[in-house]
């Protein structure tokens, strides 16, 4: 008999509307940054008296903060390929800084693109100036907008990790030592807005390989863990836990049935009625498991 489904949490009702939410916080906050700098720019111009067209602060601001807009994804994927954590601020600082060159780069070279070919499509000719200068001019304001992005993310992952609940192993096992390894944990110690407690190892039904992360599924409820796929498998119990996929480990008490599939892969069906992908590289021992098991 399926397992009573958990009543949704506050994170559950926001899951559905998270895509839509973060894009248009972004799309939001870079259109409102490019109207008020036309602005700003415009009204320095004419308070300096220089000649311009009215069009052209429109022109600079609104490609010079479209082109950020569309470089977002690419500081969202960097971000958590290097994610910031206080035990490793000093490893990832470096590969940041090298971001925010490759960042400044793009951001400049997209944004003089497209005033080139607006100038152009008006009968006139864009001059960016020295590029040496100019470059060195645009990265102190480049390095440090991707360095404000970048913690806007980490800070917005930081708080749904939160609201989400983040898992992490027990350090040592209670009747133990404090310097006693954890070869094969037991349980695992969940922060959850500002509460913890325990998971079982037994309980946590699928563990799926998100990133950086480890998604411990338990209850109908993922908590992130941060480690490796390869490195949570060799430390759980092989009695129980089946590698299945290059991203998924299951629970075997979990496995309902499995579903054959015509690429030669295979679908699992969970007792709650979840599926998991099964590759065909692990189908024919998980079936040997299962039968061994039965």
């Amino acid at each position: 008999m399926p397992a009573a489904t958990p009543p949704p949490t506050t994170y559950d009702r926001y899951r559905p509307y998270r895509r839509w939410v973060e894009w248009g916080a972004w799309i939001l906050l870079i259109l409102l940054g490019a109207a008020s700098e036309t602005m700003v720019v415009g009204m320095e111009l004419r308070r300096a008296g220089l000649p311009h067209h009215p069009m052209e602060p429109a022109v600079w601001e609104w490609s010079s903060h479209l082109v950020l807009l569309a470089l977002v994804p690419g500081i969202a994927w960097y971000t958590r390929r290097f994610p910031l954590h206080l035990d490793t601020w000093a490893r990832v600082l470096p590969a940041w800084l090298l971001g925010s060159l490759v960042f400044c780069v793009l951001h400049v070279a997209g944004m003089v693109a497209l005033r080139e070919a607006v100038y152009a499509w008006a009968g006139a000719d864009y001059d960016f100036g020295n590029w040496g200068r100019q470059l060195l001019y645009e990265y102190l304001k480049d390095g440090r907008t991707f360095l404000q992005f970048a913690l806007v993310m980490e800070g917005y992952r930081f708080l749904v990790r939160r609201l989400q609940g983040e898992a992490r192993l027990l350090d040592a096992p209670d009747d133990a030592s404090p310097d006693a390894p954890v070869e094969r944990p037991e349980r695992f110690l969940v922060r959850k807005l500002g509460r913890e407690f325990l998971v079982a190892a037994n309980d946590i039904e699928a563990l799926q390989a998100s990133r950086n992360y480890v998604n411990l599924r338990v209850r109908g409820r993922e908590y992130p863990l941060r480690t490796t796929i390869s490195a949570i498998e060799g430390r759980l119990d092989p009695a129980r836990f089946q590698r299945v996929h290059r991203s998924h480990i299951v629970n075997l008490d979990q496995v309902a049935s499995i579903e054959p599939l015509d690429t030669g892969d295979a679908r699992i069906h969970l007792h709650d009625g979840s599926t998991l992908p099964c590759s065909r590289r692990y189908r024919a021992d998980l079936k040997d498991r299962l039968g061994a098991a039965s």
